[in-house]
């Protein structure tokens, strides 16, 4: 039966708390030490770990202490493409590799819609700092080691107050938390307490990997490991991880439902070439997808209808840019209901080189397998290979590799 790990949330989420929680429930140290050393960074940080008590209760505490000169004035903070390459660059399992590099890929939109630019020129402040990278990827990595097939999380804490971060004061939630609970509609409340409780961090890890939101699924419960937050709160300041099997079929589970916003308009005098722009424009700005359809307007003339489907907390954003670099004098938005497959980014290695495989299951079963084009397409170009034939290859490859279950 599959293993699922969910997230019990009742203070909130940050890095240092699913460490923590990895580390209570039994996954070693020194794995994660060994493993996380692969990123070339142990000289800039040192995890310390203790047992501590929240409100009387027993939980495990980490900090990723980092060393001075990281964070001064002539500290490097790292953009998408450079974190991106020190992911890839290990020989990490590929799992943790195509969790670590979601996370941040999620993260990258959510900010990059904050401040109204494309995930790869995001550049990340305290996220992109040494400790939040250990931070994720190490969970990533306490993941794969427990054998996790599935996450789960609960209903997330607002919190309250203000909190100083690179950009100044930020209320909280700050905006990227915000732009991910909302990119993901993860059902949130108020437990009366005004402090941050969840951190981007935190968000990332559970919006780019939870697979549903709410009351735990049916499991069977085997462990239990409980990460601590900083401070001292009202309740016990504990991330509560269960470690379990699924109880039953829980196929209904694996489909999850989300809200998305669909925004249309019609064009009959724009320049073609507009409209290819647009599609790199909006996807960078986190739309979920972009199609056209040929129609006929008034006065025949051709026209086309431009269909954007983004998620409900990016429909400003997208309909600022469809009014910025088209003719349209209107949009229509329209917010429907969909059912999406679980994920995930499988890397293939063929004689011609590595290429991503889109992977789609529906509860333990693969549903759907597809290469990802540009990859495919860049081997296609190197070699002088018809495209059809790098994909055929690459699929090829991964049905040989699933077969053997490597």
């Amino acid at each position: 039966m599959p293993r699922i790990a969910y997230f019990d949330c009742p203070t909130g989420i940050a890095g240092n708390m699913c460490l923590g929680a990895l580390i209570d429930v039994g996954v070693p140290l020194q794995h994660l030490q060994d493993s996380l050393a692969q990123l070339s960074l142990t000289d800039e940080y040192q995890i310390v770990v203790e047992t501590v008590h929240r409100q009387g209760q027993r939980g495990t505490y980490v900090q990723v202490k980092v060393h001075a000169h990281e964070h001064s004035h002539h500290a490097p903070h790292r953009h998408l493409p450079e974190i991106e390459a020190l992911i890839l660059q290990t020989q990490l399992p590929e799992r943790v590799k195509t969790w670590s590099l979601e996370i941040f890929r999620t993260l990258a939109i959510a900010e990059g819609s904050v401040h109204g630019i494309s995930p790869e020129q995001v550049h990340f402040h305290e996220v992109g700092a040494t400790d939040a990278i250990v931070d994720i990827v190490g969970t990533c990595i306490g993941l794969d080691w427990l054998e996790v097939d599935q996450v789960f999380c609960s209903a997330l804490p607002t919190g309250g107050g203000t909190v100083k971060a690179a950009h100044g004061l930020l209320p909280v939630p700050v905006p990227a938390v915000l732009q991910l609970v909302a990119l993901r509609q993860v059902p949130l409340y108020d437990n009366g307490i005004q402090k941050e409780l969840v951190t981007p961090t935190g968000a990332a890890i559970v919006t780019a990997l939870a697979q549903g939101f709410g009351a735990a699924p049916a499991l069977k419960l085997h462990k239990i490991g409980l990460g601590a937050g900083s401070h001292d709160l009202p309740i016990p300041n504990l991330l509560r991880l269960w470690i379990g099997d699924a109880d039953g079929d829980i196929s209904s589970t694996v489909a999850n439902h989300e809200t998305i916003a669909l925004l249309e308009t019609q064009l009959d005098d724009i320049n073609p070439q507009i409209v290819g722009y647009l599609y790199d424009v909006l996807l960078g700005a986190g739309a979920v997808d972009v199609f056209t359809q040929a129609i006929a307007m008034k006065k025949s003339r051709p026209g086309i209808l431009l269909s954007v489907l983004c998620p409900t907390a990016l429909i400003e954003p997208c309909e600022a840019i469809l009014f910025r670099e088209t003719t349209t004098l209107g949009i229509r938005r329209s917010i429907q209901q969909r059912t999406v497959l679980h994920r995930i980014i499988e890397t293939v290695e063929t004689p011609l080189g590595s290429v991503r495989v889109k992977v789609a299951r529906y509860g333990d079963r693969i549903v759907n397998a597809q290469p990802e084009y540009e990859d495919c397409a860049q081997l296609a170009r190197h070699h002088n290979q018809p495209l059809k034939n790098i994909q055929q290859l690459v699929l090829n490859h991964w049905n040989s590799l699933t077969e053997k279950g490597v």
